[in-house]
């Protein structure tokens, strides 16, 4: 008897847990309605133009889609669209020494993005300003590896919090 219940309180659970679905984590990635996506590319309209970095930054948002969904990247006709600009690329001292020079400058980087979600546009996003800076010593110039560092560290912020407002929904 002690069998029979045992595999009636088997079978019952197995059924439970196969007619369940559970949905957690942070990004509920089951919660996207969306195979594709694009990211058209961003045109630099800052002030001061870094050759290059709407190249990095299209890459680095692309690279993090893949990563972090099973979202397929497209050239056409895609469920998700990413297109924008960077609109701000500005350095500014941030304190400055006794003598009136700077002791800490600021690299800022910003974005404004467009997003749209061709299977629900309640989700699409227009013109979304996204920043963020970089400090460094105002004794130190921006180039070679200071300024590689820096980029990468901005472009990894930004487009991760791209990632947060159009995907994850944070």
């Amino acid at each position: 008897m002690n069998k029979l219940k045992y595999f009636f309180f088997l079978l019952v659970a197995t059924v439970i847990l196969v007619n369940c679905k559970v949905q957690y984590g942070f990004t509920q990635p089951n919660s996207i309605e969306a195979d594709t996506f694009q990211v058209v590319r961003f045109e630099n309209n800052a002030i001061l133009v870094e050759p290059g970095l709407e190249r990095d930054f299209k890459i680095t948002l692309e690279d993090l889609i893949q990563n972090q969904t099973n979202l397929n990247l497209v050239s056409s006709n895609p469920d998700l669209v990413y297109e924008g600009e960077i609109s701000e690329y500005r350095i500014s001292p941030t304190t400055s020494t006794s003598q009136n020079t700077a002791a800490q400058n600021r690299l800022t980087i910003s974005v404004k993005i467009s997003f749209y979600n061709r299977n629900k546009e309640e989700d699409n996003l227009e013109n979304k300003t996204f920043s963020f800076f970089f400090d460094y010593p105002g004794s130190a110039q921006l180039i070679g590896s200071q300024k590689a560092t820096a980029h990468e560290e901005i472009l990894d912020r930004l487009t991760q919090d791209i990632f947060n407002a159009t995907l994850a929904r944070w």
